[in-house]
């Protein structure tokens, strides 16, 4: 394998994370929230423009690792998963019971698929098939933890 193809492998799955054989998902989106406590600290429009960044380069390292691996959506590619686990804490208080509710809904909404989740992951291929689902999902669950959050 070439070293860029290596690269592009290693960081896609999460530093090899996503080669774990069990539940690659679940722990390459822990990858994420030493992510979203650097963003915690940053303004809201900085913040904003830094997950605009990761979204489209995990769109590029999904559609980059998919060639090399030879594979439609590989399981081992958990950079998405970073990128939704990120999308579900912006802007939003980052701390142990935010960060534990915020992980626990995005993995149940990413996971179960509900509509227009499963929809969007059908349709749209390549690494912005890949990634669009995860992003759907943490907009959901960004949008239930506001709520939690409100009426607690």
């Amino acid at each position: 394998m070439k070293f860029k193809d290596a690269v592009v492998v290693f960081l896609a799955t999460g530093f090899y994370v996503g080669k774990i054989p069990f539940a690659p998902g679940t722990f390459g989106t822990l990858w994420g929230l030493p992510l979203c406590f650097f963003l915690a600290g940053m303004k809201l429009p900085l913040a904003v423009v830094c997950v605009v960044l990761l979204i489209a380069l995990a769109i590029w390292l999904a559609h980059a690792a998919e060639k090399v691996l030879k594979q439609k959506d590989p399981g081992c590619i958990v950079i998405d998963e970073i990128a939704g686990m990120v999308v579900t804490m912006i802007g939003l208080p980052f701390n142990l019971t935010t960060a534990s509710i915020g992980y626990i809904i995005f993995r149940i909404l990413d996971i179960a698929k509900p509509f227009p989740i499963k929809t969007l992951d059908k349709r749209v291929s390549g690494g912005a098939g890949i990634v669009i689902d995860d992003v759907v999902a943490g907009m959901f669950a960004n949008l239930l933890l506001r709520l939690i959050l409100t009426v607690s």
